[in-house]
């Protein structure tokens, strides 16, 4: 298969902290170093939250922007993808850092449960990062943990909401929401190339899932997500050594399927985004 693959790395996350793996990088000047050896290793698309001091999780704009100058400067030509997630803030302020205009955002566009409580994503919340996305010109990724999400996300993008082709990623394998299942993971393709056709596809598997969602992902055609924010362990015995080692072995297993691994020239072309 000649078609390149994407590989996204999703740098640290809300919820992993130093105490769970010491290579978990929480100040914006970690995560920059983080990033560089993960961009030289093979990643085309940085997925970034932002941590205070103490490494709780924020959304504060101006860190965002530090970190977003930090990765222009030494990752040149990476896309870069904030995060409005719902573990990083409440309401509005999860899309804060859109004026920005990063290259891409990530968009919830439904809720689900998570381990320990519900994640909201209201529809007019929806509506509103919607919004705000195109007025900056920021590319959504979809990140779906329900079915229903792919449904939703084709809907908005049929009717302007979201603009462009979609890029859609499965999270699969997070507690209480939707299992690492091959049937399900099968069928998640084949909905979004029946409701999307001309979508780009991705998906995350979460923990010990990371390593087999990669496989099939690579093997079916699509892109892949890999980083500490998804899973901090190598293996069952071992600790994951950094964010890059998690990229060289997904560029391992592109190797394995003859997948070309997309230069960040090639992931803008193939995502339609703006020249760096």
């Amino acid at each position: 298969m000649t078609k390149p693959c994407i590989i996204c790395v999703a740098i640290t996350g809300s919820v992993p902290q130093k105490s769970d793996n010491p290579a978990v990088p929480i100040t914006v000047e970690e995560q920059v170093e983080s990033t560089q050896a993960a961009f030289e290793a093979g990643a085309s698309i940085a997925h970034c939250h932002v941590r205070n001091d103490d490494g709780s999780t924020t959304s504060d704009p101006d860190r965002f922007a530090r970190l977003v100058e930090g990765l222009k400067r030494h990752c040149p030509g990476m896309i870069i993808q904030l995060s409005t997630g719902g573990r990083s803030g409440a309401g509005q302020a999860r899309g804060g850092m859109l004026p920005l205009r990063p290259d891409m955002a990530s968009l919830s566009v439904g809720s689900n449960n998570f381990p320990t409580r519900v994640y909201e994503n209201p529809p007019d919340l929806v509506d509103w990062l919607a919004s705000e996305m195109r007025t900056y010109e920021v590319k959504p990724e979809i990140e779906a943990f329900d079915l229903s999400h792919i449904f939703k996300a084709a809907e908005m993008n049929r009717d302007g909401r979201i603009s462009g082709k979609l890029y859609v990623q499965f999270v699969m394998g997070v507690k209480n929401a939707m299992p690492c299942d091959r049937d399900v993971f099968d069928y998640y393709i084949k909905t979004v190339q029946r409701l999307a056709p001309e979508a780009e596809w991705c998906a995350a598997g979460i923990g010990r899932h990371q390593v087999e969602v990669n496989e099939w992902c690579i093997a079916a055609g699509g892109h892949t997500r890999t980083g500490l924010e998804d899973n901090v362990r190598w293996d069952k015995q071992r600790l994951a050594p950094s964010n890059a080692a998690l990229v060289q072995r997904a560029v391992a297993l592109c190797e394995k399927y003859e997948r070309p691994v997309a230069t960040w020239q090639q992931a803008r072309e193939i995502l339609g985004l703006r020249p760096a």
